[in-house]
């Protein structure tokens, strides 16, 4: 059996974790703390991503192979997304990711 290991990060964050059994986890967090990557090997051997908004709520979650979208009101209280609008994100978040920009920056130019 191997020996256990811990990584942080300067914030404290744990950041990886290789337990007694060789299974790894990987983290990675926001300027706020926020996790924004998980990686865990083994049996579960799966990826996740975040997003969060200025308000450090999570707006998006690729979990297990879905996504999931949340917005909120003035009050900070989740609300349900539309199938629509989750469309609409779904290919903001596609075209974003081939021109490392968004719309809105694209507006003011």
């Amino acid at each position: 059996m191997s020996k256990e290991i811990k990584k942080y990060d300067e914030n404290g964050n744990l950041v990886y974790h290789k337990y007694h059994n060789y299974v790894e986890v990987w983290k990675k967090y926001d300027k706020n703390n926020n996790m924004i990557y998980h990686k865990h090997s083994g049996d579960y051997n799966y990826e996740e991503w975040r997003e969060y908004n200025e308000d450090n709520n999570k707006i998006y979650c690729n979990e297990y192979g879905n996504e999931f979208w949340f917005k909120y009101n003035n009050k900070n209280e989740k609300i349900r997304i539309t199938k629509k609008e989750f469309e609409f994100r779904k290919k903001e978040k596609e075209y974003n990711s081939r021109t490392k920009c968004s719309r809105f920056e694209l507006m003011e130019i």
